[in-house]
Order: C-alpha cells, then sequence, then structure tokens
C-alpha cells in the first residue's frame, strides 16, 4: 500500500481542531449527545466543520486553513458560539480539558462510524479508555523534506507544549499527580511516541513500505506520533496539547506552535541529529507529571533547567517570529498565563481545593468554554 503524494500547501498556515467534552446538565458526568448535537448543528454556517469523534460523549471541532492568530481566534468564536447555541437547546455543557474528571470509561459507547468500530475490535477496552481530548495543530509545509526537518526541529519543544496545555489532572475522581494524564492514555496506543529520524521523504516512504508490508499500517492514521505527517494536506500535524478551556489559549497556542515553526525554518536554530531523542521520553514525562516546573535537559548541551526556564528564553527568540506574523496578542498571552498560573491544571486543582468538588469543576469548565465569566478564570 502506498502513501499519497505530499499536497501542495502554503507554508506556516495553520489548522487547529479541538475535541470537545459533552456533559449532562445535572451532574456533569459526560453524556453521548453527540449525534443530538450534530443534528442539531445542521444549517449553521461555520468556517470550518464539526464532526464525531470516537465515543458518543465527545465531538470535534475545525478550522478552515488560516494565516495568522486572529483568523484561528475568529473561527473559532463563531464554531464555539455555534456550538454553545445548540447545547443549550438540548440542555446539554461543552468543555475542554484533557480528561474528564470522573467519567468512568466502561459507560462510554462507540460512535458508529466504520472506522472508530474498527479501532474498538482492535484495541479492545483502550478505546473507551481513549475519551480523552486534545488539540491539534496542522502547520502547512513547503514540500515534504521541510515537512520532515520542521517535524524534527519541533520535536524539542514537545515537552513545553505539553506543559503549557495541560488541563488533565483529574481521572476516574482521582487527582493522579500529574498535570497532563490524558498523555498517559495516548501512550498506550502500540504506535504512540515519536516519529523515525529521516530526513527526507524518500527515506520515510521506504519506512512506510516496511510498515505497511507487516501488515500493522494501513495509513498514516494508524500512527500515533506526538507530531505526524499529514501528506493529504501538506502538512505537519502537532497532537500532544490537551485540549485548552478556553478559544482564546487554544488560539495561542497554536500561534506559538507557528511562530516556532518560522523560527526552525528561518534562522536553523539548532542542527538536527537522532541523539537530540535522547532526552525526549524524560523530557515529555517531566512536562506530564509536573507542567512548567518539569525539569528539561538540553539535547545539545545536556543541561538541566526547568520547563519554565527554556520557555522564557525560547519566548525571547521567538519575538521577531511574532512581529512577522502578527502573533505578539498570542506570545503575551503566553507569558501572562505562565506567570499568572502556569497551565489549566494549575487552575483546576485550585477550583477542586476550593469548592471539594468535581461535579463544580466540569460546570465552571462548561462556563470557560462558553466565554461566560467564571470567578478566579481569566
Amino acid at each position: 500500500m502506498s502513501l499519497e503524494p505530499f499536497a501542495t500547501s502554503k507554508p506556516l498556515t495553520m489548522g487547529v481542531e479541538l475535541e470537545l467534552q459533552i456533559v449532562n446538565r445535572h451532574d456533569y458526568d459526560l453524556m453521548p449527545g453527540s449525534k443530538d448535537l450534530l443534528r442539531v448543528m445542521k444549517g449553521e454556517t461555520l468556517p470550518g466543520d464539526v464532526t464525531p469523534e470516537i465515543t458518543d460523549s465527545m465531538i470535534e471541532l475545525c478550522t478552515n486553513v488560516c494565516t495568522n492568530y486572529e483568523q484561528v481566534l475568529e473561527q473559532l468564536t463563531i464554531t464555539r458560539d455555534a456550538l454553545v447555541r445548540s447545547a443549550d437547546k438540548l440542555n446539554l455543557g461543552l468543555s475542554g480539558g484533557g480528561t474528564h474528571p470522573y467519567q468512568h470509561w466502561s459507560k462510554q459507547r462507540i460512535f458508529d462510524k466504520p472506522r472508530f468500530q474498527e479501532i474498538s475490535s482492535l484495541y479492545g477496552y483502550l478505546s473507551k479508555q481513549f475519551t480523552v481530548f486534545g488539540q491539534h495543530v496542522h502547520i502547512g509545509c513547503e514540500g515534504p523534506d521541510h515537512a520532515l526537518r520542521l517535524l524534527h526541529g519541533l520535536s524539542r519543544f514537545i515537552p513545553h507544549l505539553i506543559a503549557l496545555s495541560a488541563s488533565s489532572p483529574y481521572v476516574q475522581g482521582n487527582d493522579t499527580g500529574f498535570h497532563s494524564a490524558r498523555l498517559n492514555s495516548v501512550f498506550a496506543f502500540p504506535l504512540s511516541g515519536r516519529a523515525p529520524f529521516v530526513l527526507t521523504w524518500d527515506d520515510f516512504l521506504v519506512f512506510f513500505e516496511k510498515m505497511t508490508h507487516t501488515g500493522v499500517v494501513k495509513s498514516m492514521k494508524d500512527f500515533y506520533w506526538d507530531i505526524r505527517p499529514k501528506p493529504e494536506y501538506g502538512t505537519i500535524e502537532v497532537r500532544v496539547l490537551d485540549t485548552p478551556l478556553t478559544i482564546e489559549k487554544a488560539s495561542a497556542l497554536a500561534a506559538l506552535i507557528q511562530c516556532l515553526a518560522r523560527w526552525i525554518s528561518h534562522d536553523h536554530p539548532f542542527a538536527l541529529h537522532e541523539d537530540d531523542y535522547l532526552p525526549y521520553t524524560f523530557n515529555r514525562f517531566q512536562a506530564c507529571r509536573f507542567g512548567l516546573d518539569g525539569t528539561f535537559v538540553d539535547p545539545k548541551s545536556g543541561e538541566h533547567r526547568s520547563l519554565r526556564e527554556d520557555l522564557n528564553v525560547t519566548l525571547h527568540a521567538l519575538e521577531p517570529h511574532a512581529v512577522a506574523l502578527k502573533a505578539e496578542p498570542a506570545l503575551r498571552y503566553v507569558r501572562e498565563e505562565m506567570r499568572w498560573q502556569g497551565n489549566d491544571a494549575t487552575w483546576a486543582r485550585g477550583v477542586v481545593e476550593k469548592e471539594q468538588l468535581l461535579n463544580e469543576l466540569v460546570r465552571q469548565q462548561c462556563e470557560r468554554w462558553a466565554g461566560r465569566p467564571v470567578a478566579n478564570a481569566r
């Protein structure tokens, strides 16, 4: 089975996908409401799309191709508002967050779609445990070789993106001690992790053909890598972010990735080498477990510093690229978020410490997603 040709796309354009929780308004547990929500959404004119996800209590929204931060925020706002209006008609709530704090995986139902049923048949209970919610960001590439170079360049910043977006401290009614517990569910899949270190599309095709020859892989969708090429779009897809609690943060994180991509593509701040991946799993774990206070091991120097410290240095390097991309508001948002609370996981723990109710946490998350004011929230 051959891989489709790498499509033409405009470099550094963006597309954003967000997976959302659908909850009831009684106890704020997950609710199998995606079919009803999609039915009510029919007729809405959207700058993108809304589609089902693997279980009936999830839904995904996506933007069209965007060139800058303002376009992403505008498109997400329009679609968010339409979804909230539709959910209100059904007395449903919508929430960000990488995990639902107290849902039980055994109660989830697989959405009736051939690919989802195939995944359920292959992975068993892992499919229902995959009721987790992430943000995916596509970045346009000038060609397939550039896509692979950009993929491996961005991999250095996977821990930073995990720490910033982390919003999943609670699973099955318990505080996991992690900032992003969602990624533990993703890592359980056999084809997760990182892409192989190849820098030309010809070499990647050799790898892909070997994998399809084994019968383990049929398409790129079978790889659950942290970043993967999407040849049909002409993009790479960054897949490690928990779904943020607001569209403002989702837009800012997408623009941050766009700025990183421009910096890597234009300035070539570091040479790419397979040894860069030696601390990759450690850095990734530190980000999931401790957020911005996690340890980051510099793959070149071996120096240890916090992710917060390394991110501050990186943000300074990105400033001219933010100006070129009209992303200065996005970087200001990220800096303020780091200064104020760090990430959504920290905010969630603060709510639970005050209210002592996970149900109240989800209620407040729904209000934040809808753009309604919530005490102690930006």
